[in-house]
């Protein structure tokens, strides 16, 4: 693949609207951390800030997108409806603009298939599920504050299930799933891009204890290239054609894993890396009540 200047590309959704490659993301980031590393990450040129109410933190990145002064519209921001508010779409899209501290948001997503009782976080709805909530999704961007809709964590054989339904009528314009060499997906994102949705890749640096920290195979090709395992990791994800929004709260890191310009994988080094043979899931479904992974992604 000819090497890109990833920091300007966009991928063109469903919609017509045009998402930034890469992103911050902010999941698990401690309270206090999470406006400066959007801030950082603004001023050194993302464009792209994903957050969630499930995170806690949507008031921070509100206060990082003001603190970094570039104005609103040249920002996608992405947030997510929490399980437990399946029923209460438009509460929870209120009380995320409110905490936002914004009139709108660019991307709007299912965070996971599965409307949890709020009254008991281990059950789930007898008389609810994603359809009924994706239905209540669809009249969102009518009303001006959610450009597009997506989901996330979706698997085939649930995006089977919405896709199928007679009363899906928009399709989701993202996918937000975990994608890196230990979890590539392959049948779920060429699934995707079959049906003209777009995936994200979420934990696309794996994780701490991933097996992908110590995978030799990155790291040869890391110091051949003379890039950081991280910035040949976000390369791997964004020539697979996923945008991608590695998380960090330090400053350095922020701006190294966006020094993705004029360089690129060979077709064989990307092949090495899909190719891994560990298999590791930085999230399950285990905490949740009801099963939403069921091995057929791969």
């Amino acid at each position: 693949m000819a090497a890109k200047n990833w920091t300007q590309e966009t991928f063109t959704l469903n919609t017509g609207a045009k998402m930034p490659a890469v992103g911050l993301g902010t999941w698990q980031s401690k309270p206090n951390e999470v406006r400066e590393a959007v801030k950082a990450a603004l001023l050194a040129g993302y464009r792209h800030i994903d957050t969630a109410l499930a995170y806690g933190n949507e008031h921070e990145v509100g206060q990082g997108i003001k603190d970094s002064g570039v104005p609103r519209e040249q920002i996608w921001v992405t947030t997510k409806l929490d399980n437990p508010w399946h029923k209460r779409v438009e509460e929870g899209i209120t009380s995320s603009l409110k905490d936002l501290d914004m009139a709108y948001v660019d991307l709007y997503l299912i965070h996971w298939p599965s409307s949890t009782d709020p009254a008991d976080l281990k059950k789930h709805y007898p008389d609810w599920d994603f359809i009924k909530t994706w239905q209540e999704m669809q009249k969102l961007p009518g009303s001006g504050r959610v450009k597009n809709i997506g989901v996330s964590n979706f698997g085939i054989k649930n995006m089977e299930k919405l896709l199928n339904d007679p009363s899906c009528k928009t399709v989701p314009a993202v996918n937000q799933i975990e994608l890196h060499p230990n979890n590539p997906s392959p049948k779920l994102v060429e699934y995707c891009q079959g049906k003209n949705i777009h995936c994200t890749a979420y934990s696309c640096l794996g994780s701490t204890n991933s097996p992908l920290a110590k995978d030799p195979v990155l790291g040869e090709i890391a110091s051949n290239k003379g890039k950081s395992p991280a910035q040949v990791l976000l390369m791997w994800g964004l020539q697979r054609g996923t945008s991608v929004i590695p998380k960090s709260v330090t400053a350095s890191r922020i701006e190294a894993n966006f020094q993705l310009d004029g360089w690129s994988l060979t077709d064989d080094e990307m092949k090495q890396l899909s190719s891994r043979p560990d298999r590791f899931k930085v999230c399950g479904d285990d905490w949740l009540p009801v099963k939403v992974f069921f091995g057929d992604d791969e």
